[in-house]
């Protein structure tokens, strides 16, 4: 009986049934939620977590195989975004580190040196193509979060990740090439 429910939903989400939509959304939200909250602890991330499942779902239910249960498909897709967001997470966090390094590495030498480091980076800065160097000064000189930068230029949480992901790598590079030259 379960099975043939499960078939009958999947059916109507690939015709696009905005009831059925509903009813996969209703049914499955809260639950999908607490599955996220339990992997990753964190409610907000929780939240995008089952957001994107459920973008995923809507682009994906074409190639949904109605013989196979949604629910597993939903809570492997939880499990998967989250084990995406936690290597992107980590990924992003040794760049920052690498960020912090050099900045400190600045700080701890002399003045003059300090001075001309600060200069190069600020003139490595300003390369940045015009939408990263935006977001990067949003998020490192202002020191807005991710959200308040998605949210203040309208764009999503992802692609600020994608643009200070692209500075730190551009900075990175072009400060080790300066300093390899010298």
């Amino acid at each position: 009986m379960k099975n043939n429910k499960n078939a009958k939903l999947i059916l109507q989400l690939q015709k696009g049934n905005e009831k059925a939509w509903k009813e996969v959304v209703e049914l499955y939200s809260n639950r999908l939620f607490s599955y996220a909250v339990s992997l990753c602890s964190d409610k907000s991330k929780a939240s995008d977590i089952v957001q994107q499942v459920f973008v995923s779902l809507y682009e994906y239910r074409y190639k949904l195989n109605h013989k196979y249960s949604l629910e597993y498909f939903l809570y492997k897709s939880v499990y998967n975004q989250f084990i995406n967001y936690y290597k992107k997470e980590k990924s992003l966090s040794r760049i920052h580190e690498q960020y912090y390094y050099i900045l400190n590495q600045i700080i701890d030498e002399n003045l003059d040196v300090r001075e001309d480091r600060i200069k190069m980076l600020n003139t490595y800065i300003e390369l940045l193509p015009k939408k990263t160097k935006l977001i990067f000064i949003l998020k490192k000189k202002r020191g807005l979060t991710n959200k308040e930068v998605s949210e203040k230029l309208s764009i999503s949480i992802k692609s600020v990740e994608f643009h200070m992901t692209k500075a730190f790598k551009f900075l990175r590079k072009n400060l080790i090439e300066a300093h390899k030259v010298k």
